[in-house]
């Protein structure tokens, strides 16, 4: 059975022959196989629900601690500004697969770079899904079993409630998790089958969002809140180059290219994958401001890498024990609904790299379980092993996330293979490539300098 693609006439082509193509990693949901019912395409809402759960996942717990690097206002700006990048570079990878009737990302860089190229894509793709997936796990031990990462123990909520026992340990608490929860939402072989946990995961993300501004809000008031500060302190130039750590966690909030191609196959009408994705970056980035805003103001230069940590002292405020437990248990949830999105470009990514010539994995009970079992025995562990939410965020985010969101995009365009790239298009993917390679490797030099000064105090 054919891979197929709608052409300007409405007609069916046949995009490739063989059900496994080289160049095809992802699952294209308007393909006619077994084991799929009929779809007549995604809804507008749909659609932006699937790419705002895509792109609001763990990323927005450690923005708080970039804003408190950066200060408010240049914080603020470059959230702003990497949103526009971001779209910039999605719009890049959107009308060269149009062009040319491309239905993943990976095909499109295969056409663009040949087999290298798919390659390149599906590794990077493959290291910056299980780096944000460790991530997600670090935050729901936070959250449940507490956190020391950074010397000073903050309970989580089910020690809170029933004290210090083992089996609220995080080991325990992500094991029982992963069972019971990561499995069976994992389990689907198509993203649509996601549409509803992708909307409720939205809802609590807001519910996160209004709860903090709402506290942060009633202290300014009472005045028990102090200044922010607005710009970075530069004391010397390592501080200045301190300030380039915070870029990459910046641009992995903002990933989403992965699943792009997937949510734009869904859409009954492509022409509206456009406004789909600006309205989706629009949603993500006033999420973001507001929480990274509101966090600061609340927490000040005491918020930690992970703010969610943060939510297990008094705050102040009449029911401060509620409002902690709602809010960390309300992320929590969001951050479980998120992982099966991003799990499964993982599994289809990871299966490609792995067996190319094979048939498609949802044709394949055995390797799909093989792969999802492995895959999350692996995240497990390296959860455990992970102590810092910041640390897992540094080097994903400088590595395949920059990557998968700029530097491929970039390439594509500047590669041009069906001649639709201007020269305002060029020049734009030129300076997307140099940005990123500048500020990304600056920030690998700092964080290994700390690591080292780290070292050389012990």
């Amino acid at each position: 059975m054919g891979i197929r693609s709608e052409s300007p006439n409405g007609n069916q082509q046949v995009a490739r022959n063989e059900i496994r193509d080289e160049t095809t990693p992802l699952l294209p949901v308007k393909v006619e196989e077994e084991g799929f019912h009929e779809f007549n395409g995604a809804s507008f809402s749909g659609a932006v629900f699937n790419l705002s759960t895509t792109i609001v996942g763990a990323g927005i717990m450690a923005l708080p601690a970039s804003i408190k690097m950066l200060g408010i206002i240049p914080g603020i700006l470059m959230i702003i500004i990497v949103a526009l990048l971001t779209e910039a570079s999605i719009d890049m990878l959107v009308r060269c697969s149009h062009q040319g009737k491309i239905t993943s990302y990976g095909w499109l860089m295969g056409e663009a770079y040949g087999q290298w190229g798919r390659i390149a894509l599906q590794a990077s793709v493959v290291i910056n899904n299980i780096g944000v997936m460790i991530v997600y796990m670090i935050i729901i031990g936070d959250v449940l079993s507490g956190t020391s990462s950074t010397g000073v123990h903050h309970r989580g909520i089910l020690e809170g409630w029933f004290g210090a026992h083992y089996w609220n340990s995080r080991a325990i608490v992500l094991l029982v998790t992963t069972l019971v929860v990561f499995a069976p939402l994992v389990s689907f072989k198509r993203l649509d089958s996601l549409r509803y946990t992708s909307a409720l995961s939205v809802a609590l993300a807001v519910v996160f969002v209004v709860i903090t501004a709402g506290i942060a809000i009633i202290k300014l008031f009472n005045g028990t809140v102090a200044m922010p500060k607005l710009f970075p302190e530069l004391d010397d130039l390592s501080s200045i180059w301190k300030l380039f750590t915070a870029v990459p966690v910046l641009v992995t909030a903002y990933i989403c290219h992965y699943n792009v191609h997937s949510i734009d196959n869904e859409l009954e009408d492509r022409t509206q994958i456009k406004p789909i994705v600006r309205t989706s970056l629009f949603l993500c980035s006033s999420v973001y401001i507001a929480t990274s805003f509101f966090a600061y103001l609340l927490f000040g230069e005491g918020t930690l890498d992970d703010v969610l940590a943060n939510f297990d002292a008094n705050l102040g405020i009449p029911f401060s024990s509620i409002f902690d437990d709602v809010v960390r248990v309300s992320y929590a949830a969001h951050v479980m609904l998120v992982f099966p999105i991003v799990f499964f470009a993982l599994r289809l990514n990871l299966d490609g790299l792995l067996f190319p010539t094979s048939r498609h994995i949802s044709h394949d009970n055995k390797r799909f379980s093989i792969i999802t079992i492995s895959l999350l025995t692996v995240i497990y562990f390296a959860a455990i092993f992970i102590p810092s939410i910041w640390d897992a965020f540094q080097f994903t985010g400088a590595t395949a996330a920059v990557l998968i969101g700029f530097i491929f995009p970039a390439m594509v365009i500047l590669r041009d293979p069906y001649g639709i790239a201007s020269k305002r298009d060029k020049i734009l993917a030129v300076t997307m490539i140099v940005l990123a390679v500048i500020s990304n490797s600056v920030a690998l030099y700092s964080d290994a300098m700390n690591i080292f000064h780290k070292k050389e105090v012990a």
